[in-house]
């Protein structure tokens, strides 16, 4: 019996340096300032996507400065897509996958929310968020782009996984944890909101 207490006893003290142990932390919901800081971020930038297409004429929100640029609507059909795809990475990809170890120096978030505002830096969409017309009005783009981000809110407001504590790497940002996946979520539908104000500071664009 005291041969079994003791080996019990080293067993629970194994366990609990492991939990200590560098690279394996314990599971580490959010903080009321982060969770805050990330649910402000995203109001703030879905009412500014809603602020700069709403009351567009049809000529305006068809307009393209060239060939090669899109125009308002292509870029909201964009965001659109990009908001569900980017949360289903999160939820179905990168919180279920393994814990990873918390990187020692982390791309800080207001260095990812920079790169994503600095517009002097173009990149290409992947083909699977590259517009194609999938909405046949802006009535039903708009509508579902407020659906799915509210469930992003939701999800942000009500979570409990360790979001900090699993990661996978971006083409462009490199290695981001879940959280900052999050808020690039809502940094690029930031990012191509000054998009959509460059397109109406463009030559040409209908004034009405």
């Amino acid at each position: 019996m005291q041969s079994g207490a003791r080996n019990a006893a080293v067993l629970a003290s194994i366990a609990f340096w492991l939990v200590l142990a560098p690279g394996v932390a314990a599971v580490q919901p959010l903080t009321q300032p982060e969770r805050d800081a990330l649910l402000k971020h995203l109001e703030q930038t879905r009412q500014a996507f809603l602020d700069s297409i709403g009351g567009l004429s049809d000529a305006q929100w068809t307009f393209k400065a060239g060939p090669d640029r899109w125009s308002i609507a292509e870029v909201a059909e964009h965001i659109a897509i990009s908001e569900t795809t980017i949360l289903r990475i999160v939820t179905d990809q990168i919180l279920k996958g393994p814990a990873v170890p918390r990187d020692p120096n982390p791309v800080s978030d207001e260095r990812l929310l920079a790169w994503l505002a600095d517009r002097s830096s173009k990149f290409q969409a992947p083909e699977m968020l590259r517009p194609t017309n999938r909405w046949a009005t802006r009535d039903a783009l708009t509508r579902d782009f407020i659906a799915a981000r509210e469930k992003t809110i939701a999800f942000v407001r009500t979570t409990t996984d360790d979001l900090h504590g699993h990661a996978a790497p971006h083409p462009v940002f490199k290695m981001l944890d879940a959280y900052q996946w999050t808020l690039l979520l809502s940094g690029h539908s930031a990012r191509h909101t000054a998009q959509i104000l460059e397109v109406k500071e463009s030559p040409g664009y209908p004034r009405r």
